[in-house]
């Protein structure tokens, strides 16, 4: 198929690129580097600078002829969405409006979205399925699921067939034979294992972590972390299987609950750095605890992710630190 990545040159964006192509695609990636990096798009993919709501329609012509788009241009920062809600209200919904108005008007009939298991909020009943009631706690969260909602109507008025992933917590990296490498790079960092691998490598003093006093059995959060690579494979495994005018929502993780304290641990014991972590005040809008079930992946996609011990994750996420940063 001939397809469109937005935000492929960004962490999860460049890891399916990559797999895309190993599967005989062809690629265009459209993003404006406002949080990726131009190296990070995989050799044998067209690269186009700019944002969704700027060059879509300029790319997605009929006369182009592409056979699908997978969306992953969008602000990810859960902070930084509480304190700028506007932003995200505009790059992460009225992009995508922008996209699905160019694809209505060139007619490409299926979509792959970069959703998020936090739409879901804080539950008590773990782990989280795709019928669990919704409840985001900040805006980045709201975004993505005013998304998942404009793309069912999109599927049901007007015949899109659209899948959104919702991910739990990607982390790892894509290491290749020859040296190659695509991992997570975000500046600023906001993610837990990037930032512990900084500690352990010493570009920060300390992990600030935020709230010992949770209800759970450390205190600290607790996340189902999936490697970026299974992330990657449903990806390709939604695309074969989309179907027009239905629209799709996939839970996926890989069925574990760490805490940030486990986490820390993991680092030390891959690292063999000391990490000191201060006790920090809660933030706003963090969620207590999200496991994800994945069955009805495993069920209708034929999805399984294969990495799924922590120590597994981080170590790669570390030699990606080493070659990368």
């Amino acid at each position: 198929m001939k397809l469109l990545v937005t935000g492929g040159a960004g962490y999860i964006g460049s890891v399916v690129t990559a797999l895309l192509l190993d599967a005989g695609h062809e690629v265009v990636v459209l993003d404006d580097l406002s949080t990726g990096y131009a190296e990070a798009v995989p050799s044998g993919a067209t690269f186009v600078r700019g944002r969704v709501q700027d060059r879509a329609a300029e790319l997605l012509t009929p006369e182009a002829g592409f056979d699908g788009v997978l969306h992953f241009a969008a602000f990810i920062s859960v902070g930084e969405s509480v304190r700028q809600p506007e932003r995200y209200w505009d790059n992460n919904v009225v992009g995508t409006l922008s996209l699905l108005s160019a694809m209505r008007a060139a007619g490409v009939p299926r979509l792959i979205f970069s959703s998020t298991g936090t739409v879901h909020g804080d539950l008590d009943a773990l782990p989280i399925a795709e019928d669990a009631p919704v409840g985001p706690l900040n805006p980045y969260a709201a975004s993505k699921l005013a998304v998942d909602y404009a793309l069912a109507g999109e599927a049901a008025a007007h015949g899109l067939g659209a899948v959104s992933l919702r991910y739990f917590n990607a982390s790892g990296a894509l290491l290749r034979p020859d040296g190659t490498a695509y991992g997570e790079r975000h500046d600023p960092e906001t993610h837990l294992i990037p930032i512990v691998l900084q500690v352990a490598a010493g570009e920060r003093e300390k992990l600030p972590l935020y709230g010992d006093d949770y209800p759970t059995p450390d205190g600290t959060c607790v996340r189902d972390y999936i490697h970026v690579t299974d992330l990657a494979s449903a990806h390709l495994l939604a695309l074969e299987s989309v179907k027009p005018g239905e629209h799709r929502v996939y839970n996926l993780g890989n069925g574990n609950g760490y805490s940030n304290r486990q986490v820390v641990e993991a680092v030390r014991e891959v690292t063999g750095a000391p990490v000191p972590v201060e006790i920090a005040p809660r933030r706003p809008g963090d969620i207590v605890a999200q496991v994800a079930s994945s069955e009805r992946a495993r069920a209708e996609l034929g999805w399984n992710p294969a990495r799924t011990d922590l120590r597994d994750i981080v170590a790669d996420a570390w030699e990606f630190y080493r070659r990368a940063c």
